[in-house]
């Protein structure tokens, strides 16, 4: 059984040629259309779907552990890793919030605020905005990294305080995690359309980050796997992490429906404006997106044998991925540049671009520890892990 990931020149070349597409459509969306709108809502769009994933690989260590949850184990390096992302993202945010914010947030239009946003002025307001901004990444980033110091500690000590540790520090990312994961959403999402609320919208934001995440770990371990590592984790676990990517969809589904349900049927004016501007210009993309990300993974892992099955466990997850990155773009675009949907090549290269930059560091972190936990007191649970059902 191996015990670590070496981050070999091949998979170096491949994520910083993904890095440098990015950088390529970077350039060509500045020579289209410069500094503005189009460029921010861009890198928002990129900067939160690549933070969602990463914090979904961190909350995905904190459920199990909170639940003392044995089976995992030996894949939890890789939503370990997957953390390490958090703080660059946070780089890359910070970036965005001071030269972006004007393009992306109306509220920051100082000169000629509305009732609305004047009533809002007291939450809606930079000086506040930053200081959340700061206190999310903060306990996120310090949280995050206690934990995985606790995990890598119990490589070389098998003292059961390393876990005991892990188990606390899980517990109070969890409490942090529920109030944030909702307001960060209303911050950086929600507020871009500043006169619509949805008392749903944090649930739905943290559903759609739950499926990610459990997406994004299935591909790191099924390439892995393919590399010729983690020869220890078989169709048991695989079926396990199908199981969840089947039925987070089934709940982002859900909280989908019932957000558009309740406000079609309320029909109050400053609710439905939200829904009215993505079916009147982005009417096509609105049920697209409603199709991939539950209907597909619906009918693909429907099956016992579809979720133990690894090249239809790959491409269910590229689809969600894809899917909830047209999610998170009907999300942001509508209220930015208020047109037609055009997603274009650029598109493309610049998420290929954060993908690259989010690879680097997963496989970097991956590469500094062992890829097996073998001191964990679940570890051997985890080896001889079966799943009925």
């Amino acid at each position: 059984m191996e015990k670590r990931f070496v981050f070999t020149t091949k998979f170096r070349i491949t994520v910083i040629i993904f890095m440098l597409i990015g950088v390529a459509s970077l350039v060509a969306i500045l020579i289209d259309s410069g500094p503005g709108k189009l460029l921010w809502s861009r890198i928002l769009l990129n900067n939160y779907f690549f933070l969602a994933i990463a914090l979904s690989g961190v909350f995905f260590i904190v459920v199990h552990a909170l639940g003392e949850s044995g089976w995992q184990t030996s894949i939890q390096r890789i939503p370990e890793a997957m953390g390490t992302f958090i703080p660059v993202a946070g780089f890359l945010m910070l970036i965005m919030i001071v030269f972006g914010s004007h393009d992306l947030y109306q509220w920051t239009h100082k000169g000629h605020l509305d009732a609305v946003l004047e009533a809002k002025k007291n939450y809606l307001n930079m000086p506040f905005f930053i200081v959340r901004f700061a206190i999310y990444f903060a306990g996120w980033i310090i949280l995050s990294n206690l934990m995985r110091r606790q995990s890598l500690l119990q490589d070389t000590d098998p003292d059961l305080i390393h876990y005991k540790k892990h188990r606390i520090f899980s517990g109070l990312f969890i409490v942090f995690f529920a109030v944030t994961v909702s307001t960060s959403s209303w911050d950086w999402l929600m507020s871009i359309d500043a006169h619509w609320y949805s008392t749903l919208y944090g649930w739905y934001v943290f559903s759609g980050l739950l499926v990610s995440g459990v997406a994004m770990i299935i591909l790191l371990v099924l390439i892995l796997k393919a590399s010729g590592y983690m020869k220890h984790v078989n169709k048991e676990h695989l079926h396990d992490l199908g199981k969840y990517l089947f039925a987070f969809s089934i709940l982002w589904a859900y909280l989908w429906f019932s957000q558009y349900a309740l406000i079609w049927y309320g029909n109050l004016p400053e609710e439905t404006v939200y829904y009215v501007q993505r079916l009147s210009g982005y009417k096509y993309l609105f049920f697209l997106n409603f199709i991939i990300n539950f209907g597909a993974p619906f009918l693909i892992l429907m099956t016992r044998n579809s979720k133990r099955t690894p090249w239809i466990m790959a491409i269910a997850a590229i689809v969600v991925l894809a899917g909830h990155w047209i999610d998170y773009y009907l999300a942001i675009m509508p209220g930015i540049m208020h047109a037609k949907p055009a997603i274009t090549i650029s598109d493309a290269g610049l998420t290929l671009g954060y993908l690259g930059i989010f690879l680097y560091f997963t496989f970097s972190a991956l590469a500094k520890a062992n890829l097996v936990p073998a001191n964990h007191p679940f570890f051997k649970e985890s080896l001889e892990y079966h799943t009925n059902y």
